[in-house]
């Protein structure tokens, strides 16, 4: 299978401090995996492009967007905190355009026939970034902007956004839970960060996983929630907001999943895609914290994404 690896040096600039968990070395543990894994040199390789304007403003407000621009600090200024979790640096910006135009060129080389699937090796992350508000480590919401890209320019009707994140991407929802042509699904820890008020839609699916969850429950919420919700959507391109901090190792959550469940998760997702999706999969990095667990689960991700066993 044709794989995408789309990612920029400018995503390795953005720093909200030496001891902050969402850190450039994220990007370099994944890498250095694949190399291991001999994996590196079967992936097509893309420097992200930056998102325009046009294409943030399909998901975030204008006000929203330009605050940011005007609020950002000059070189050598001190970080901005934007909430306690999430610190405007002075090289947050670019990563973040670069993290969200990863998801933009993703979709257009799938949908141009260059790739089946990608991988978007991006930071900083973008699932808790609602129309409005920056939080959570996440300034744009990148697969949201990925997502309005494919319906607004590709005429796609129906896409899927699936979530396997350990925390609820409350950004993905307020952007999309009143637009129908979305179906969000989501495993999560709960009650958990960040704690917001879980809409009710159609579109919108929860699997809540207690504290210490273990794979069996995992398995058990995909299989009951997330596969009958595609089989009667029928979405014609699948996102997927690829956190791995549900790992057992990760201690940004109580969850207990092993590097084979995100494997078989994808595995699922890939079904998924070949019987409604013509194969269409773009996966965007979300979190995970611990570098060899973050490593060695996308990893599993990516080799099945490529159709490797």
């Amino acid at each position: 299978m044709k794989t995408a690896y789309i990612s920029h040096t400018d995503c390795l600039l953005h720093n909200m401090g030496d001891f902050h968990p969402e850190s450039p070395q994220r990007l370099h543990a994944i890498e250095d995996r694949l190399v291991a894994a001999h994996l590196m040199s079967l992936l097509r390789h893309y420097d992200a492009p930056a998102v325009t304007r046009e294409q943030l403003l399909r998901v975030h407000a204008a006000d929203y967007v330009d605050g940011l621009a005007a609020r950002a600090p000059e070189p050598g200024a001190k970080p901005v905190m934007l909430d306690p979790d999430t610190w405007l640096a002075a090289q947050t910006l670019p990563a973040a355009q670069r993290a969200a135009g990863a998801a933009v060129l993703a979709v257009d080389l799938i949908m141009g026939g260059e790739a089946e699937t990608a991988f978007c090796a991006i930071r900083p992350p973008g699932h808790h970034a609602e129309r409005r508000r920056a939080m959570g480590f996440c300034f744009f919401n990148n697969v949201a902007v990925g997502a309005a890209h494919a319906l607004a320019v590709h005429g796609l009707e129906r896409v899927a956004i699936l979530d396997f994140d350990a925390h609820h991407g409350n950004g993905t929802e307020d952007i999309f839970k009143d637009e129908p042509r979305v179906l969000y699904c989501s495993t999560f820890q709960y009650p958990f960060y960040p704690n917001t008020p879980l809409a009710q839609r159609p579109n919108l699916v929860y699997s809540k996983l207690a504290a210490g969850a273990y794979s069996d429950t995992f398995h058990a919420a995909v299989e009951r929630d997330w596969i009958p919700a595609l089989e009667r959507f029928k979405p014609q391109m699948i996102f997927v907001s690829a956190g791995f901090d549900a790992h057992f190792e990760d201690d940004m959550s109580a969850l207990n999943l092993l590097d084979v469940d995100y494997a078989w998760v994808t595995e699922r997702i890939v079904e998924a895609a070949e019987l409604y999706a013509e194969n269409r999969i773009v996966s965007v990095l979300e979190g995970g914290y611990v570098m060899n667990p973050l490593g060695r689960s996308a990893a599993a991700h990516i080799k099945v994404l490529m159709g490797i066993n």
